[in-house]
């Protein structure tokens, strides 16, 4: 919520961006706030911890063998667990580092890494055998992970550290962290591999990163708070939400600049562009909300209701369906993209904080991080399946192409 903060740029003042930083880990993961409360005195001054996790969006249209499973951060279990989506049946947990809280999956599919924001490290997992690798160590609480369409490289924010650390995917090699603006959060790349934007929560920046030389270029100014970021399909423009602004700021890749900010609701923490790339959608956290904009002129449209506590979206592959979580709710609402229209919402568990969709479009899973439980959603009728029991404190997502 933006309320308790009060006036003033948390980058100025280290007392609100502690408040805003616990706020978000009470909200999303209690059970492990005495834990971070202890971690608290190692930080240096000005350090931020996040429960807030990004993953490149895994590729389509190749043809792979392995069955499609979905894989699920339990934070307090220090455990991911599969899920095969064709049976909704589960795999034996895998165990990982202390508090994940980030996975991506690359494009071929054969591997998930796996950020630990306690542990400093990365785990990646080899989806035929479900067997961790050894731990990759990076900065001080990676909070996100990206990887590159060719799968070669997964970037990893570190929040603690003010860094990117590179991962070579092929010999699970960390290169030298990447030094960009305070608290990292989120990481997006260009459709064609070749441009890494991270988002600086506490800088109120973007920092592009040149991924063929993995340099920094000088960082773009955005919002107050700016907490997460999506780049439409063609490249052209990354649309980044900044929380304290309550405005959505767009850059344009080619040049990396910064457009004029479109006004959104307050508290804008959630992002998703449509499939054809004419529409994107934020999630308005505090008045319950989301906003289409209409990226041909950048003009914000009339705000959807939807429930108590919007935070994840995400859109079906062919575009006609948003499905988004409500975490104070425990709901998750479907809006018809062709007419903004919120459908009925669909309860599923305590705390909804993340969703993910199969590549066929078939099947939504709700991550219910006060159920420890997710629950598969039928995209035909909207209908919720049996919720499926994972580990405690379930907070990200991320399934197989």
């Amino acid at each position: 919520m933006e309320s308790p903060l009060g006036a003033g740029s948390v980058n100025e003042n280290p007392r609100l961006a502690w408040l805003a930083r616990k706020q978000d880990i009470m909200r999303r993961t209690p059970g492990v706030f005495t834990l971070i409360m202890a971690a608290v005195a190692a930080l240096a001054p000005g350090a931020t911890i996040t429960a807030a996790a990004s993953a490149a969006p895994p590729a389509t249209g190749a043809s792979l063998s392995h069955p499609v499973t979905a894989y699920v951060a339990n934070s307090n279990s220090g455990t991911v667990t599969p899920i095969r989506t064709a049976t909704n049946r589960v795999v034996r947990a895998v165990k990982v580092g202390h508090v994940p809280f980030a996975i991506a999956i690359t494009p071929d599919g054969k591997t998930a890494y796996v950020a630990n924001n306690f542990s400093g490290t990365v785990t990646p997992i080899r989806t035929a055998t479900n067997k961790p690798g050894r731990a990759i160590k990076v900065g001080r609480l990676p909070a996100a992970i990206a990887i590159t369409p060719d799968g070669k490289t997964a970037y990893v924010a570190n929040n603690g550290s003010g860094s990117v650390t590179p991962i070579r995917t092929a010999p699970n090699k960390a290169l030298g962290p990447i030094k960009v603006g305070k608290g990292p959060l989120a990481i997006a790349i260009t459709p064609d591999g070749k441009t890494a934007y991270v988002v600086n929560n506490f800088s109120g920046t973007v920092t592009p990163i040149r991924t063929a030389t993995n340099t920094a270029l000088k960082p773009i100014k955005v919002g107050r708070l700016p907490r997460v970021i999506a780049i439409t399909p063609d490249g052209g423009i990354a649309y980044v939400a900044n929380a304290l602004s309550r405005s959505v700021t767009p850059i344009r890749t080619a040049t990396n600049t910064a457009l004029k900010p479109i006004k959104v609701g307050p508290h804008p923490v959630g992002i998703v562009i449509t499939p054809d790339g004419k529409t994107v959608y934020v999630t308005d956290n505090v008045p319950g909300t989301v906003t289409p904009i209409r990226t041909a002129t950048n003009t914000a449209l009339k705000p959807i209701k939807v429930g108590l506590d919007p935070e994840a979206i995400v859109i079906t592959p062919d575009g006609k369906t948003v499905y988004v979580a409500d975490n104070a709710a425990g709901m998750v609402t479907p809006i018809r993209t062709a007419t903004n229209t919120a459908l009925k919402p669909i309860k599923v568990g305590i705390g909804t904080q993340a969703i993910e969709i199969t590549p066929d479009g078939r099947t939504a899973y709700a991550v219910n991080n006060g159920s420890n439980t997710v629950t598969p959603i039928r995209t035909a009728t909207n209908k919720a399946l049996k919720p499926i029991k994972v580990g405690f404190n379930p907070v990200a997502i991320a399934i197989t192409p």
